[in-house]
């Protein structure tokens, strides 16, 4: 059975930075992708960004240039840098892993969430 444990969320001002980090363990599939999605009260889900197995980066628009995620294959935990943090970010983050089927990676994992609160 595959678990993940995220950490790294807290209090941090506007402007500030944060470190997510998603540990996955078990067994999986070669392909494969990690990232992370956030839910804020009101707001729809959203895919905040993601890295396949094969290094394949993707980030929402209201992240770009602020957040970095990267993947260690061998400790099977990605990182999201998270940098010059905005209230709009508040949110719980959750990570997923997901396996590729049908053309694209499906989210079958989940982390526990971890809240992130940007004060302003």
């Amino acid at each position: 059975q595959v678990q993940l444990v995220e950490s790294g969320g807290g209090l941090v001002q506007a402007g500030g930075s944060l470190r997510l980090s998603c540990a996955r363990s078990g067994s999986f599939f070669r392909s494969n992708s990690m990232g992370w999605y956030r839910q804020a009260p009101g707001k729809q889900r959203e895919l905040v960004a993601s890295v396949t197995s094969g290094g394949i980066i993707n980030y929402a628009d209201s992240v770009k240039g602020r957040f970095i995620i990267s993947r260690d294959n061998v400790k099977n935990t990605v990182y999201l840098q998270m940098e010059s943090l905005k209230a709009d970010d508040t949110g719980v983050y959750y990570c997923y892993s997901a396996t590729f089927s049908d053309g694209a990676y499906r989210p079958n994992y989940w982390g526990q969430g971890t809240q992130v609160t940007v004060s302003s």
